[in-house]
Formats: structure tokens, sequence, C-alpha cells
């Protein structure tokens, strides 16, 4: 198991790196009080320097449309949806679409759309539900974690059933199995920066099986009650 004391260090490091977010935010003058409503306006929009409408990918309810080629970002915390789009901007995580996209947003375009989709309650759509026993398998890997490869359960950090630790933390309950299991391929062999402590040293851990497994797992935390007892 990864020590106690790594937990220790990444709470640290979270309060740390908020504290220096906030505060360089208002050296540079940007702690303007977000605006949920212009944010609104460019995810359905765009900008005037060239951002696309958020809504082309997301959706304007922050669902995505189901395929896990984009995230469901609706009531992702503002602070970890700004330090994503931040990270873009400057290199600390590459990614061909949304690499240019964060380029053209200023510092309140962002603040702003992400106000706008913190704040939105969505429904889950109702996806079809994988295979019981990979459900199984990344349940136990969520909850307790895995004596044998060495890792912590994934809701220490994510949250009781991945419902996340805001601000810093997302929640992954609910977020689409193929986007989850992408980004720990990602960090696991390097290419993803962000997070790159706990993250980056859990995926070094797991195999291709047990990222499917616990990304199934996380996938159908969320699924509608009506759509879970059909499949």
């Amino acid at each position: 198991m990864i020590p106690g004391r790594l937990l220790y260090v990444a709470a640290a490091g979270t309060v740390a790196v908020s504290l220096a977010w906030k505060a360089s935010a208002q050296i540079h003058g940007e702690a303007r009080e977000p605006d949920a409503k212009h944010g609104a306006v460019i995810a359905a929009q765009g900008t005037p320097n060239g951002a696309p409408a958020c809504a082309q990918c997301h959706a304007f309810n922050g669902i995505s449309d189901g395929s896990g080629a984009f995230p469901r970002i609706a009531g992702q915390s503002a602070y970890y949806l700004t330090k994503q789009l931040r990270d873009f901007t400057s290199g600390i995580r590459v990614n061909a679409i949304m690499t240019p996209v964060a380029g053209a947003l200023t510092a309140d375009d962002i603040a702003n759309v992400e106000a706008y989709y913190a704040g939105i309650e969505a429904p889950f759509l109702p996806l079809r539900r994988p295979d019981s026993a990979l459900i199984k398998q990344g349940e136990e890997l969520a909850k307790v974690g895995s004596a044998a490869s060495g890792i912590q359960g994934c809701d220490n950090c994510h949250g009781i059933s991945g419902a996340g630790e805001p601000p810093a933390i997302p929640y992954l309950a609910g977020q689409y199995a193929s986007y989850i299991a992408l980004e720990w391929q990602m960090w696991r062999h390097g290419f993803r920066k962000s997070s790159p402590g706990a993250m980056a040293c859990l995926a070094e851990h797991l195999n291709d099986q047990e990222i499917a497994a616990a990304a199934a797992y996380y996938e159908q935390v969320q699924l509608p009650i009506e759509a879970s007892a059909s499949q």
C-alpha cells in the first residue's frame, strides 16, 4: 500500500497550491467575482478572441455526448475546472483540442465559464451497464485498493463512491469510463503532467485490466435506477 504519509503530503500540497493560486490571481488583478451568466454565453457562443463554444464538445449542460471522448464537467468544482484550463494554457497539460481553446480564453473568461459549469446539476445519461464481474473488481479497487499491486483505494482521495473532494479533487462518479481509462493511461505513460504525484504513482501500478475495471465501476455509480435495472 502507498504510505499514509503520501496522503498527508498530497493534502498539504493541495492546500499550498490553492493558496498560491489565489494569491497569484489577486496579484495579477484576476480576483474578480465570477459571472456565471456571462459564462453561459461563452459556453453557448464562444468568445470574440476565437474560443469556440464549450457546448460543441461538452454540451450546454456539461454532460457531453456520452461517448467518453469528452468528459462530463457539470457540477465539477470551479477550482478544479479552472486549474485544468490554466494547465492547458501553460502547457503543463497538453491536448490537441483544449490547448488552443484555453489559450483563447482570458482569465475572466475562464473564471466565468467554469463558474457556470460548476453550478449545473445535470442528469446522468442512461448508459449500458458493464459486465458485473468487471464492476465488482473495480469497486474493490475503488474502496479497498490492491495489496498485490501496492495501491490504496481510489475513494481515499476521490471521496466515497468517487463523489469528489472539492475544491481540488474531482468527482469520478458518473464520469465516462473511456475518458477515465484514457487519462489513467496518460498518467501511466507519462503524457499527462498535471497532478504528477499521487496519480502518476498510482497509474504506474495499475494494469490495463485494473484500469478498465475501476473506470467501469465509476461510470455506473450514478446510472439512473431505471436504466440500471433494465440492463
